[in-house]
């Protein structure tokens, strides 16, 4: 049956989720094309297909243990010079998404892995691009801020053509993944439409 590459995330809602995606794309990241704004929990990980039930299962009891928590987003960091990225800096949450995380890449579990850096959850607005606009992603978005309330985290599958779709999503405490109702997060946008205003 193959390979899939998957990922797990928390998706930035809207509006700051379009916000924060069209001015990554402004800056010249070609990978905002691909994938909504979000703080990572299992980083780009290949699987086999036939483990995908496993997978999905093992989320869904993940998010049934979960409990919904706030998160905070505000000013920039970077990881740089040791790897080219910007982001806005998560202030709250984090010690959240960390157990979350640890929980997603448990050994016995069909998300084990190793991670190239410690994790450091973040909301990536640039990565890998010219110094100059990373500096100015570092510097536009310093009084970025935005709140809201984590009530779950959701599986993505990337494409063949380097797309991120969203596959299902998971409510914490249901342990029942969600393929309906109210999304728990953003959909991709179109990034043909005008910038959205800045929130704020």
């Amino acid at each position: 049956m193959g390979t899939v590459t998957l990922g797990v995330s928390i998706a930035v809602p809207e509006p700051y989720g379009s916000f924060l995606q069209e001015r990554r794309a402004g800056f010249g990241d070609p990978a905002a094309h691909g994938i909504p704004t979000h703080v990572t929990l299992l980083p780009p990980t290949e699987v086999e297909a036939a483990a995908l039930p496993a997978v999905e299962d093992h989320l869904a009891q993940v998010a049934a243990e979960g409990r919904a928590f706030p998160m905070r987003l505000a000013g920039t960091g970077t990881f740089r010079p040791l790897s080219p990225v910007v982001f806005v800096q998560v202030v709250e949450g984090a010690d959240e998404c960390m157990v979350l995380q640890e929980r997603i890449r448990a050994a016995h579990g069909p998300c084990a892995r190793e991670l190239q850096f410690p994790y450091h959850p973040h909301v990536t607005v640039a990565h890998g691009i010219d110094e100059d606009a990373m500096d100015r992603a570092f510097a536009e978005l310093k009084d970025f801020e935005a709140a809201w309330t984590i009530n779950g985290f959701a599986l993505y599958e990337q494409g063949a053509d380097g797309v991120w779709r969203l596959d299902r999503e998971y409510p914490f405490g249901s342990g029942e993944p969600s393929e309906g109702g109210s999304p728990l997060v953003p959909r991709q946008v179109d990034l043909t439409r005008p910038a959205a205003p800045s929130p704020g």
